[in-house]
């Protein structure tokens, strides 16, 4: 079998036993804001399981695209090295909720197993939970499953082991569902002499394929009792890598065709043999795993960034990129494995090659840049380690890895990997350290989803789903019952006049936000008594919460019947830039191209925000052509469209998914304009005429490979030109100028500063070098042959004090030039060396010196150097060091 046939096999099979084939979700989850990214099969499922979701199936079958790397899973070092660490891979998986349980699921595996994949049953055995553990009390020995294991396969109890909570407990979190699990291994070296026990030495050459996993327990507090889940649940994981080495006979999942076709091209790419060289073959591993892991990821929106998820991202990549430099490949390379992944793979992922522009584009763009710094990195820590060899030091400092990590792209465990190749340590504590005080880490926030209470969850899923009544009419009015109230976080029974609130009823026409588009404000008015409503969110699944303020002047009492004002120009001028939003992705599409994707979106009563992958800056011819074909679109007025479909007719019929949204078996689509349809749960024009009119404010970079539009349509748009208008009279009069004659008199005003300026930059660099009455050449001092000009010079301009400090030098012929611009609040240094003398005195070194003396810092190459500090009082004494450092080095 191919592993394309493991697959299939192992989605079939199940498909024949009820089971619904349910796609891969994206490698960003869309309902759990506290992963980095999608590490099992059953994180879509997490809300199925804990009865947020309801689905309309009861059984479901998956290959799942997953990544480990980053947070907990900190083994990227291992990747390349051992024959199954990944960092992408597949997870197959069969899901019961509520329906089936342990008989079906042991029976179903084992038959797939032996009789579809024809594994060697004498192979194998099964570990499950052998109870008598102090943190689970009153939970015993999975005896049921022992029984059913003996059963369905007639091995004995030497082959179902029993193991403790750490190998055979699975735990959702501190609380929520949870149960025994029971795991399938196989042994790789023929068929075993004898069976594995409790002991962990017993288990050499073992490896597991298969865990199922029994939700049967939950926990309501951490640490507390566990109950029986009334219904419980089925979730199975089998590494598609894995299973597929066993069925092929290979010892190493590298060795299967997942990866020998990329393996191949890297090769190819290398002018390598893969097989031949122990260290070339680690090289060359480490790119396959790395490149899938690239792929998949820009694929599902992530780029290569400075933000947690977006940095797991940039370090796997230049990982690879330097694995390939030690290949010898010295130039670009990953776009074109990357290219091989998309090739390999795309039967199973359309989305793929539907976003191979994107995917080829920003692994190019990232590798270039990368490897524009990471000579110079090279460069600069080839000089720490030599100088720490001088001094008889062995560790890299702090401050140095971070200066590699922010100003050359490196990440730590790089500069700890080359460090320690030259039998020097880097210890990320040091960096660590350095990166805490600059603040560089930005936190990692996983989806639009409100910080809310886990009481106010726990009644949300008490409450359950409140319908939405803002598609039916105007969609701002209506009435409801008030199903639950918190005041101030705490569930209460009534709230009293001046109390802040957040409600819960059975229906609302109050839009939460999601998909972009912010809460509604308004009211909610009672039999005697009015709720102001400053925002409308979603604590958990389709349940809407209204919070706001009691204005009295009764109570508000859970059961009280309400009608509900939804602020209706508000509603209007949001549903015609979420309208603009849809005709605005179809015009980016037509005049970028089809690798244009949608990153994220805010949909505002006053604006519009449109964030989209996209390699380079848009001209503004292309911005205009945008906006013409929204406005086009806007002009021919017709109507919107709205359906819902199954979720393949949708698709089927072109409509466009939207980015980090997560869909039902059944799905919304609309249509805005001619041409647009789009899935989406928003408020919408009901023709395209009522947006009114469309104009792009900016459109700027937000991350590699992203760009954002923002904009403003109807009433917005109009206010906007109307200040466009009078701030250009205003100018215009301040200037003398009709409105169109401003941009040529600005012209030539600043052709006329320029002039001004280059003359006051002349005077300035005269008086610097000793045009004046000082003469700077005349304090210069030799030191050990070498002179050396150390002076103070009243310049706050950083390029003037570099220029003089070129007139310095080649005025001397041969020396060095330290200066200190002392003209402004802070000192500007800079450092020059005439060439015949780089090989003694390192203007980068010096400086340095120089700057930490004033309390700043310095970096430069061999022969001119630039910084700054902060304490001006510390000048002379500086100039002082650099004359004592040229002597002491030189």
């Amino acid at each position: 079998m191919k592993a394309a046939d493991v697959r299939r096999a192992f989605l079939e099979f199940w498909k024949s036993k009820g089971h619904e084939i349910v796609a891969s979700s994206s490698l960003v989850p869309a309902n759990d804001p506290t992963l980095l990214f999608t590490n099992a099969g059953m994180v879509q499922f997490k809300d199925v399981f804990t009865g947020v979701d309801k689905r309309p199936y009861k059984r479901a079958t998956t290959s799942q695209k997953c990544v480990r790397a980053g947070g907990k899973h900190n083994d990227l070092d291992e990747v390349g090295k051992t024959p199954r660490h990944h960092t992408f891979f597949e997870m197959l998986g069969n899901f019961s909720f509520g329906d089936y349980f342990k008989e079906e699921a042991i029976a179903g595996a084992w038959e797939l197993l032996t009789k579809v994949y024809g594994i060697d049953e004498s192979r194998m055995c099964v570990t499950i939970f052998g109870g008598n553990d102090p943190e689970l009390p009153g939970v015993g020995a999975d005896d049921e499953a022992r029984a059913i294991w003996k059963r369905v396969t007639g091995f004995g109890d030497d082959r179902v082991i029993g193991l403790g909570k750490k190998d055979n407990f699975w735990m959702m979190g501190d609380t929520g569902p949870m149960g025994p699990c029971t795991e399938i291994h196989y042994f790789m070296d023929g068929v075993p002499a004898s069976w594995p026990t409790q002991d962990p030495a017993s288990w050499k050459g073992w490896l597991e394929i298969w865990n199922l996993v029994f939700m049967q327990y939950e926990r309501r507090t951490a640490g507390g009792e566990l109950f029986p889940l009334p219904a419980p649940s089925i979730d199975t994981g089998a590494g598609l890598e894995r299973v597929t080495s066993v069925i092929q006979g290979k010892k190493s999942n590298y060795d299967t065709d997942l990866f020998t076709g990329i393996l191949a091209k890297a090769a190819q790419l290398a002018g390598k043999t893969y097989g031949a060289d122990p260290d070339a073959d680690t090289s060359m591993r480490v790119i396959a795993d790395h490149a899938r892991c690239a792929t998949f990821l820009i694929a599902d929106g992530v780029m290569p960034d400075k933000g947690q998820r977006e940095y797991v991202l940039r370090r796997i990549f230049r990982r690879a990129v330097r694995h390939g430099k030690m290949l010898g490949i010295e130039k670009p390379f990953m776009h074109e494995v990357c290219e091989t992944v998309i090739e390999e793979m795309a039967a199973q992922y359309p989305e793929l090659p539907a976003r191979k522009k994107t995917i080829v584009t920003t692994a190019l763009d990232e590798e270039k840049r990368f490897r524009d710094t990471l000579d110079r990195g090279l460069g600069l820590l080839d000089e720490e380690l030599a100088d720490l060899k001088k001094q008889g030091k062995t560790e890299v400092p702090g401050p140095t890895q971070f200066l590699l990590h922010d100003t050359y792209g490196f990440p730590q465990d790089l500069t700890e990997i080359i460090a320690n190749e030259r039998g020097f340590t880097a210890p990320k504590a040091a960096f660590d350290e350095e990166m805490a005080k600059a603040q560089a880490i930005s936190r990692f926030s996983g989806s639009d989803q409100v910080a809310i209470s886990a009481d106010v969850k726990s009644v949300a899923n008490e409450v359950g789903a409140t319908k939405f009544l803002g598609y039916e009419g105007r969609g701002t009015s209506g009435t409801g019952v008030v199903k639950a109230l918190l005041v101030d976080g705490k569930r209460a029974l009534s709230a009293a006049p001046g109390q802040k609130v957040q409600l819960m009823f059975d229906q609302t026409p109050f839009y939460a936000e999601s998909g972009g588009q912010i809460g509604d404000t308004g009211a909610v008015v009672g039999k005697n008594t009015r709720v102001r409503i400053d925002d409308t969110k979603k604590p958990t699944g389709d349940v809407h919460l209204l919070i706001g303020e009691v204005e009295g002047p009764g109570t508000i009492d859970v059961g009280d019947h309400v009608a509900f004002e939804v602020d209706d120009d508000r509603r209007e001028r949001i549903r015609a830039n979420h309208s603009a939003t849809h005709l605005l992705n179809h015009a980016l599409h037509h005049v970028l191209g089809d690798h244009v994707a949608q990153k994220g979106s805010l949909v505002a009563p006053d604006r519009l925000r449109f964030d989209f992958a996209h390699g380079s800056p848009m001209t503004e011819e292309q911005k205009r052509q945008v906006e013409d074909l929204v406005n086009a679109e806007i002009r021919r007025n017709a109507d919107s469209v709205v359906e819902t479909l199954p979720i393949e007719e949708a698709r089927k019929k072109g409509a466009v998914a939207m980015f980090g949204e997560k869909y039902g078996d059944k799905v919304r689509v609309v249509k805005i304009g001619t041409e647009s349809l789009e899935f989406c749960g928003g408020t919408h024009v009901r023709r395209a005429g009522d947006i009114g009119l469309f104009k792009i404010l900016s459109e700027a970079g937000v991350a590699q490979g992203v760009r954002r539009i923002e904009a403003v349509t109807g009433a917005g748009a109009l206010d906007y030109l109307r200040r466009l208008e009078d701030e250009l009279v205003r100018t215009g009069e301040r200037l003398k100028a009709q409105p169109f004659e401003v941009a040529h008199r600005v012209d030539k005003l600043l052709s006329d500063a320029r002039q001004q300026d280059r003359e006051i930059e002349k005077l300035k660099q005269k008086l610097a070098s000793g045009g004046g009455a000082r003469d700077l050449l005349a304090e210069a001092v030799t030191v050990k042959g070498i002179r050396v000009l150390a002076a103070a010079v009243e310049i706050d301009d950083a390029k003037v004090l570099r220029d003089t400090g070129d007139q310095l030098r080649d005025k001397l012929g041969s020396g060095v030039v330290v200066l200190a611009g002392t003209g402004g609040a802070e000192v500007k240094l800079v450092a020059m060396v005439t060439k015949d003398l780089v090989g003694k005195v390192q203007a980068g070194k010096l400086l340095g010196e120089v700057a930490a003396l004033l309390g700043g810092r310095a970096g430069g190459r061999p022969d001119m150097a630039q910084g700054g500090g902060k304490d001006a009082a510390q000048v002379p004494a500086a100039l002082a060091a650099a004359r004592t450092w040229v002597e002491t080095h030189a």
